[in-house]
């Protein structure tokens, strides 16, 4: 029982110390599927991307969304539209 509450403890020591994020450079919105929809319905450009990995990617996206994997964001950024929707999932 003991030697199961030590990762638990050192995880919680971890989370604990660790700094917390910094904050967005632009304003972040939830967004639900329906408002999407919606939205590219009324002929509103979005720029699509999908932060999950590339299998998953293949399986199923949503119709005109990329592929940029999360390890990868900030790397890419610079191919990120500045402006106008974007949205990741």
């Amino acid at each position: 029982m003991r030697r199961a509450m030590v990762p638990a403890l050192a995880t919680a020591i971890v989370l604990l110390g660790a700094a917390p994020a910094a904050p967005p450079d632009a304003p972040v919105n939830f967004i639900k599927v329906d408002e999407l929809k919606a939205a590219l319905d009324r002929g509103e450009k979005a720029d699509i991307i999908d932060v999950r990995n590339w299998d998953a990617y293949v399986e199923m996206h949503i119709r005109g969304a990329r592929s940029m994997p999360l390890r990868s964001v900030e790397r890419r950024a610079s191919e990120i539209r500045k402006t106008g929707l974007v949205v990741f999932y």
